[in-house]
């Protein structure tokens, strides 16, 4: 059975940090592209970032460079998502997602709220 589980998620102040994992179950971890995706109240789900391929380059949305970072672990099947200097407009649904070809598997999601 594949299982996307998200963790990590909360409340924080703008300006803070958090660290969102994913473990994934049920299929080959290093064979799947693994990215983040968050969807917002009132807006359409949108890619946070990702790994273009099963283990290569790294990519962002233009909204999180630089305050982000993706990272995955073959080994223990997680990916992870280091978010810093959190600002309101982060505050969404974090979903974990695994793709390969046409298969895409998701996560049930992580809230994030940040808010003082």
């Amino acid at each position: 059975q594949v299982q996307l589980v998200e963790s990590g998620g909360g409340l924080v102040q703008p300006g803070g940090s958090l660290r969102l994992s994913c473990a994934a179950s049920g299929f080959t971890f290093s064979n799947y592209a693994m990215s983040w995706y968050r969807q917002a109240p009132g807006k359409e789900r949108e890619l946070v970032a990702g790994f273009s391929t099963t283990g290569g380059r790294t990519m962002y949305a233009d909204s999180i460079k630089g305050r982000f970072t993706i990272s995955r672990d073959n080994a223990k099947n997680t990916v992870d998502l280091q978010m810093n200097s959190l600002k309101p407009e982060d505050t969404a649904v974090y979903y974990c997602n695994a793709r390969t070809g046409v298969i895409n598997y998701w996560g049930k999601g992580t809230l994030v709220t940040v808010s003082s």
